[in-house]
């Protein structure tokens, strides 16, 4: 009775963990768009005498909520993430129980790493690798709720050939993701008035990034052609590069309007459900 609760909860409990994950990045793009990095100046605690947001602070109240929620929303995180692992180890899936432990390994290494963030006054590198860990921990997310039911996998033929093209294909939508970093530690949207930057001309990497774009779009209508006998990845990669036209749209239209804080939004959840939609393909391929 027990395994059959558990094997009905998996799907829906990997769900809310990938949901999750791709959550903490949004709410943590919302903390930077409205000037709530440092919201909570210390940590583990907001205060150097509260561990919650007090009255009055002088960085704002409601700076200090926004700020403290993320904090929370790791905490729900990192509770999904045990409960998720403890129901892949109950039901003795081997296949996806190293996949379920680095949910949770990845997550106690995302708390201290946001500690250095705020420590370090949102140095664009920690902010970086903050971002950067949050979708490893996605991608991992996807692959645990891709193969939540067993499965027997097939490769075609030419598999070499294949397998190249997916690993170039993928490693060029994470140098996007990348360079996207770059280009935001380069711009105004630093979180808070105080933080750093990188010395890069803003325009520059901006472009630098449009142009990775569409070498991504080129690459992928490759990839469409040769994947005929895998109609599977066929429609991911359709649904794939409308996204990545989409987003790319959002792009232009808030580099030219002077990166208003809500195309910002739009553009950050957008690199979240286009990295998700990268890694199904990657999936689907194999």
């Amino acid at each position: 009775m027990l395994r059959l609760r558990l094997e009905r909860a998996l799907s829906p409990l990997l769900g809310l963990l990938l949901f999750l994950q791709a959550g903490l990045v949004v709410t943590g793009g919302a903390v930077r768009l409205t000037g709530s990095g440092l919201g909570c100046p210390t940590w583990p605690k907001c205060t150097s005498g509260s561990l919650v947001p007090v009255p009055h602070q002088a960085q704002g109240e409601l700076h200090s909520w926004i700020e403290f929620g993320n904090r929370l929303l790791t905490i729900g995180l990192f509770l999904a993430a045990i409960s998720a692992f403890l129901a892949v180890v109950l039901l003795r899936r081997n296949d996806i129980r190293k996949l379920a432990l680095w949910q949770v390994l990845g997550i106690l290494g995302q708390i201290p790493l946001g500690g250095i963030t705020v420590l370090t006054h949102l140095n664009p590198l920690a902010v970086a690798a903050h971002f950067i860990l949050s979708m490893l921990l996605i991608a991992a997310g996807t692959s645990l709720f891709e193969r939540r039911k067993p499965a027997v996998t097939h490769r075609p033929a030419n598999q070499l050939k294949r397998r190249l093209l997916e690993n170039i294909h993928l490693g060029l939508v994470a140098v996007v993701i990348i360079v996207g970093t770059i280009v935001t530690g380069s711009g105004p949207n630093a979180g808070d008035i105080s933080a750093p930057r990188f010395h890069i001309r803003f325009q520059t990497i901006a472009w630098i990034h449009a142009d990775l774009v569409i070498a991504l779009l080129a690459l992928t209508l490759y990839f469409y052609l040769v994947s005929a006998q895998n109609p599977v990845a066929r429609k991911r990669i359709v649904i794939f590069t409308a996204l990545v036209i989409g987003q790319g749209g959002i792009g232009f239209l808030q580099y030219y309007r002077g990166l208003p804080e809500l195309l910002v939004g739009a553009h950050l959840l957008g690199v979240t459900v286009v990295w998700i939609s990268a890694w199904r393909v990657y999936l689907s391929a194999k």
